[in-house]
């Protein structure tokens, strides 16, 4: 009778407009703190559930845009693979090419009439093939690049310390070139210069710096297999700002490239590039730069375990009329700069290399012969940097490095910067003079 009458007072209340008293469980829904924590965890799910269906709707928050990396080409498969690679790399290169061939890479022609008959000689045809066991290490250094190029390219993301950055990619070029002493190694280190640094520079430990959505990074590094190096670089950049100083930059590369080849004048090639070059412009933050080469860098030939060979690549107009030779590897390399167009040394130096024609010298320290005995046995004539000694326990070994500078056993090569606040950037590729063709072997769909 009395839940009756409960029941009956409710309902007259409900009619006369009045807010009716809750039940304890009904108290409970209203409140859901009134049920404690669980309940409160319960319906923040709820809300989360809520605003997902409003995202799809096109409602709530809006989502913010994923960073990408601005790198001109597609997913890249080599000819011939038989394995696509795993991220990260795991598989060798022996695995994914099991027949021992590696793939060859960009064909082009030497240009000038005078090169047409290359095409079509025996004799040329003859030389080529006598060399085909060269061209498939350096092909197969070539591919140890790209892959771990097309890794760097999927991991990095501003946020990044530069250092974190360098020692993956050091890590997945030593597994797919299966380092072995001075037979199988890296070329030299990799390179990550930002901004209006252009060259030379990978971070000694202890320098934390870090990777912004803002910066330009030249990201240079090197593979080798007996002496055969292969020097191949890329610029990298998250905002869109950047693209046409990118496509200066590559599309000068190209034009190196494709003037470059057996009998030509490295003046023609560095005016070509130049022209190429300085056609394009560049808006940054509502400023507009005439893109420039920078005229005090260049490309260079490419010798048996010596990075810089003795010829010079100008990537502007100049007066050089030595000629490209039959059975030279290049770098054509080209900067780009929306500063002055010229480099100086700054920045503590972290690149060094032995003296390739340095003769005997006699060293006082002790420390000096034991430091130079470890750089013959690990290094030889390749470069290396300040992180490489120290990895291989190397302590206390500054003054030691300095005497064998301060004797030009051993010379040092400090970041190339252009004037602060400036952006540059860079495209390189190695490229073979074979009798018969002009073999870009480290081009990839990439760049």
């Amino acid at each position: 009778a009395k839940s009756k009458k409960k029941r009956e007072e409710k309902a007259l209340k409900a009619a006369n407009g009045e807010a009716a008293v809750g039940t304890p469980v009904e108290s409970a829904k209203a409140n859901p703190a009134a049920e404690g924590p669980d309940a409160q965890a319960t319906e923040e799910k709820k809300k989360k559930k809520r605003n997902k269906k409003k995202k799809k709707k096109g409602g709530g928050e809006e989502k913010a845009p994923e960073i990408k990396m601005r790198i001109i080409g597609k997913e890249y498969k080599s000819r011939g693979e038989k394995k696509t690679q795993t991220y990260p790399p795991s598989l060798s290169l022996p695995d994914m090419f099991p027949s021992g061939l590696y793939p060859v890479g960009e064909i082009q022609e030497h240009p000038g009439d005078f090169n047409t008959f290359r095409v079509t000689s025996e004799e040329k045809r003859a030389a080529d093939k006598m060399q085909e066991s060269i061209y498939n290490e350096v092909r197969e250094a070539a591919e140890a690049h790209r892959q771990t190029r097309r890794y760097a390219q999927q991991f990095i993301k501003p946020g990044m310390k530069m250092i974190d950055i360098v020692q993956k990619i050091e890590a997945c070029s030593e597994k797919l070139i299966r380092k072995d002493g001075l037979k199988r190694s890296w070329g030299f280190p990799t390179g990550c210069s930002i901004n209006h640094v252009a060259a030379h520079y990978t971070p000694n430990y202890g320098d934390d710096t870090v990777l912004k959505e803002k910066d330009v990074v030249k990201l240079d590094f090197g593979t080798q297999i007996n002496g055969h190096i292969i020097d191949c670089a890329f610029t990298i950049a998250f905002d869109p700002m950047f693209d046409p100083l990118l496509e200066a930059v590559q599309d000068a590369t190209n034009t190196g490239i494709k003037e470059a080849g057996i009998d030509v004048r490295l003046c023609d090639i560095g005016e070509r590039i130049q022209e190429v070059m300085e056609s394009y412009e560049v808006e940054i933050d509502g400023k507009t730069y005439q893109v420039k080469s920078i005229a005090n860098l260049n490309g260079h030939s490419i010798g048996s375990y010596q990075i810089h060979a003795g010829k010079s690549v100008p990537i502007v107009k100049g007066r050089d009329a030595t000629k490209m030779e039959e059975g030279e590897m290049y770098a054509i390399e080209t900067f780009g700069s929306t500063g002055k167009g010229w480099v100086h040394e700054d920045l503590a130096c972290s690149h060094y290399m032995k003296n390739f024609d340095t003769g005997f010298r006699q060293l006082r320290s002790r420390k000096s012969k034991q430091l130079l005995a470890h750089i013959d046995k690990n290094f030889g004539t390749l470069a290396f940097c300040r992180r490489w000694l120290e990895d291989q326990g190397q302590k206390g070994y500054l003054m030691a490095l300095k005497e064998l500078c301060d004797n030009d056993i051993v010379r040092k090569y400090p970041p190339l910067c252009d004037k602060p606040g400036c952006y540059t950037a860079q495209f390189e590729h190695t490229i073979l003079l074979r009798p018969t063709c002009k073999e870009v072997v480290s081009r990839g769909s990439d760049y």
